[in-house]
């Protein structure tokens, strides 16, 4: 499948209707126990792209196994492990796909761009631990100089 073909990262805020949804969990449960490789991508892709975490999990549980199991969608499969551990919040992973990815196809915009993506909101959750942070030990040290001071009266 050629580059133009795997949405931009911000695509992936898109999510399916539960009607969409729910069309290819029925086509992947109908298939079982050995669903076609692309019956069981399309599921696992549509689950990524769910708003719900447990669906997410599900989706890149589904789509590691098409990872490990089908060389030739090895290269899909990095992309949307990328956009499901992004999504998750699991931003090291995220990156580690990705940038088994962007070895691959160097050129890829669409791997740059989840790239970017990834790298603004760690940097942007990184900033707000850092403030969380900084919040809590003022707190500790106010709390500290409290306790000093009732000590020395």
């Amino acid at each position: 499948m050629s580059e133009r073909y795997l949405p931009y990262a911000a695509d992936a805020e898109q999510s399916l209707s539960p009607d969409e949804l729910q069309v290819l969990q029925r086509q992947f449960e109908r298939e079982l126990p050995r669903p076609r490789v692309q019956t069981k991508f399309n599921y696992a892709w549509g689950l990524i792209k769910s708003t719900s975490k447990r669906e997410q999990r599900l989706g890149v549980n589904l789509m590691h196994e098409i990872y490990n199991e089908h060389a030739e969608r090895k290269r899909e499969c990095l992309y949307y492990l990328g956009i499901g551990y992004y999504k998750m919040g699991e931003y090291a992973n995220a990156r580690v796909y990705i940038e088994q990815l962007l070895s691959l196809e160097p050129g890829n915009a669409q791997a740059r761009s989840l790239r970017e993506l990834i790298d603004e909101k760690v940097s942007r959750d990184g900033m707000i631990g850092l403030a969380v942070s900084g919040g809590a030990l003022a707190l500790v040290g106010v709390i500290a100089a409290a306790l000093l001071k009732k000590r020395s009266k």
